[in-house]
């Protein structure tokens, strides 16, 4: 993303959107956040997401996460766009959604946070966003970044996922390995020696070994 790298305090900007105007960095509070684009209002794939972010919306408050998508559209759009019934069974449950969505028809805030996709465009030629996701952290700095092109619908439960290892790490001295779900072994950071780690972890540390003999494979329980 041009501008925004990992570590970076997210932009406080001013938007007007479905619950009305916000300063983002008021509007999240010492929560997390999430950010998710949409190219355009009433399009299919954005209809399919819709629908995912709301039924997993409890989901994502029971981890402190506030949502909050965005599209080119205007707030009147967003507000019609927001009932929408009959495409997809999740949709057709949807009479309110349980998360604001930023109207950004002049396209101010998808330049400075760099999520117009240049391959998808409108009826008049002019850019769409990409399919953006930023996950903001309670001190208001980015902690993961995902772009996806407009004709690739995103997978929330890996969403969820990668939350679930961001606040986890934020809070141990551990890494989350590949595929890694919640229950699942972690892995002890490198930078941890093997007496700080047998200290910090009560339920013991696993190591694995590999050829080089070096003990940097080290599993334990969070």
């Amino acid at each position: 993303m041009p501008g925004l790298l990992l570590g970076d305090e997210f932009p406080n900007f001013q938007a007007d959107t479905t619950i009305g105007p916000i300063k983002f960095h008021e509007f999240l509070g010492s929560s997390w956040g999430i950010l998710f684009s949409h190219p355009k209002d009433y399009t299919p794939v954005c209809t399919t997401e819709l629908a995912r972010a709301a039924k997993l919306s409890d989901e994502f408050k029971k981890r402190g996460v506030k949502m909050i998508a965005l599209s080119v559209d205007s707030v009147e759009d967003h507000c019609g766009w927001s009932k929408v019934r009959g495409c997809t069974r999740a949709a057709r449950k949807i009479s309110e959604l349980p998360y604001p969505i930023i109207a950004d028809h002049k396209r101010e805030l998808s330049v400075q946070l760099g999520m117009l996709d240049p391959d998808e465009r409108d009826q008049d030629g002019v850019p769409l966003t990409a399919r953006c996701v930023f996950v903001i952290g309670p001190d208001k700095k980015l902690k993961l970044s995902i772009l996806y092109p407009a004709t690739t619908g995103r997978n929330f439960d890996e969403l969820l996922r990668v939350i679930d290892s961001l606040q986890l790490t934020a809070q141990k001295k551990v890494a989350t390995p590949v595929d890694w779900k919640p229950g699942n072994e972690v892995m002890v950071i490198p930078s941890l020696s093997d007496a700080e780690a047998a200290s910090l972890f009560p339920n013991g540390v696993r190591c694995k070994e590999v050829p080089s003999k070096k003990n940097y494979l080290r599993f334990t329980k969070p």
